[in-house]
């Protein structure tokens, strides 16, 4: 996918950490300037550098990293064309439809291309990844980005309909991902792009019940067994080290708070 050489170089695409909740991809550009309220950088300062370094701001104003892409990264840094599917989800989804390397495997829509960049490395050049956006200039967009980022061998990606025209393949994917706003609709389309000489998957990502509910009903119609749902929930935690109170500070407390009773 991304490079993989120690140093950044000329049109390279680095990920900016600036905070945890400013994050962005940068295509180094030498002649081209970086401005943020954390300084001004020049692109051609960055270029020589190892991936990981921590760069001060011409101007003094603060510091950046500049960080290899990664999945992750891009999920945390991309251009939201749609709402985005975050890690727990990712991760989740990945291991329950048993993607692994050399896997086959459907995604409709693509959107903004999380998913699809989490896939392809977890496929890897093994695999394929058979990816469909019904919105033309998004689907034109994510094409554009796959190729940027080495993943053109790996995905064909097509401006189709899936739930009206059905998938491009047969009897040929080993898992089908569908984040639709009616994946009931596809799901006879679905059945059809799976193997039928082994045991296949397939995942519906809906936020409402009633998507939900009209989803496992055309999976039941269709065949499709063990059918379950799931919620995934991701909670952070902020670690500080709190010194522990000097043991006599503790007891002249509790005194007090003794003799306030």
């Amino acid at each position: 996918m991304w490079s993989s050489a120690r140093d950044v170089a000329a049109g390279d695409l680095v990920i900016i950490w600036q905070t945890r909740e400013l994050i962005q991809p940068l295509l180094i550009t030498p002649g081209k300037d970086l401005n943020s309220r954390f300084g001004y950088y020049r692109h051609a300062d960055l270029v020589g550098i190892p991936y990981g370094s921590k760069v001060g701001s011409r101007n003094g104003k603060g510091f950046i990293h500049v960080l290899r892409p990664t999945p992750e990264l891009w999920t945390m840094a991309l251009p939201h064309r749609t709402q985005i599917l975050y890690l727990a989800d990712i991760a989740f989804i990945t291991s329950w439809l048993d993607i692994k390397r050399g896997s086959s495997v459907i995604e409709a829509g693509t959107g903004s291309g999380s998913f699809s960049h989490s896939v392809a490395r977890t496929i890897g050049s093994a695999g394929h990844l058979w990816s469909y956006e019904f919105h033309e200039a998004r689907a034109n967009k994510a094409r554009e980005e796959f190729s940027l980022h080495g993943m053109a061998d790996i995905v064909t990606l097509t401006h189709r309909n899936v739930c009206k025209d059905g998938f491009t393949v047969e009897d040929t994917v080993d898992a089908v991902f569908l984040d639709l706003p009616a994946p009931w609709d596809a799901i006879e389309h679905a059945k059809k792009a799976l193997k039928k000489n082994s045991p296949t998957r397939i995942c519906c990502f809906s936020p409402c019940m009633e998507q939900v509910l009209r989803t496992v009903s055309a999976l039941n119609d269709s065949g499709f067994t063990d059918i379950t749902m799931f919620e995934t929930l991701l909670r952070p935690h902020e670690v500080h080290q709190i010194s522990p109170q000097p043991l006599t500070q503790a007891v002249e407390k509790l005194k007090k708070l003794e003799q306030k009773r």
